[in-house]
């Protein structure tokens, strides 16, 4: 397991180039400390675990690592349904390529939105269908809270002791070098 950069691992996955409403995560505080764990799955890519904390209002610092290479039969019901309706949704963006990829993207945003308002719809058709419009390229259902730790999060961490060990071990030397300790700096 190679730990890097949190913002590396956002890159593996939205240079994948894999099918995107695939994804799926759960999210919420660390067990100790300050800062979230995020898990972001794909079926055919695995798993990656991220540690991040906001080391002031404009600055996300953090290390994540792949700790799965699939999702297996054991991890399968620690990440939310895409058909569950109880679950959050989340989506990776990357910029426009330039001012004509922007224009395009807007379009295609404008269509699908209005598609929709004529339409029946649901929220999860709706969701995909702006992803889609959007070109992102890692999206689906999330399991989060904000102020807590989802059950998913808590199994997630518990089949990934070391992982979770060594990126803990990794985050909190970042905490310490960056000074910031229970505030901002």
């Amino acid at each position: 397991m190679r730990v890097r950069e949190w913002q590396d691992i956002l890159s593996d996955v939205t240079e994948g180039g894999h099918d995107a409403e695939q994804w799926r995560a759960v999210a919420g505080r660390r067990r100790k400390g300050i800062g979230e764990d995020l898990y972001l799955g794909h079926p055919s890519v695995g798993v990656y675990q991220l540690k991040t904390y906001a080391k002031n209002p404009y600055e996300v610092r953090g290390v994540g690592a792949r700790v799965a290479r699939r999702i297996d039969e054991d991890l399968e019901p620690l990440f939310p349904r895409r058909d569950a309706d109880d679950t959050g949704r989340f989506g990776v963006q990357a910029p426009p390529e330039d001012e004509d990829h922007a224009k395009s993207m807007a379009k295609r945003l404008e269509e699908t939105v209005k598609v929709h308002a004529d339409a029946p719809t649901t929220p999860g058709d709706f969701f995909t269908d702006v992803m889609d419009a959007l070109e992102s390229p890692a999206f689906g259902p999330m399991d989060y809270e904000f102020d807590a730790r989802p059950d998913r999060l808590e199994g997630l961490t518990d089949e990934f002791v070391d992982a979770n060990r060594l990126l803990t071990s990794e985050l909190d030397d970042l905490i310490e070098t960056d000074e910031v300790g229970r505030g901002f700096q």
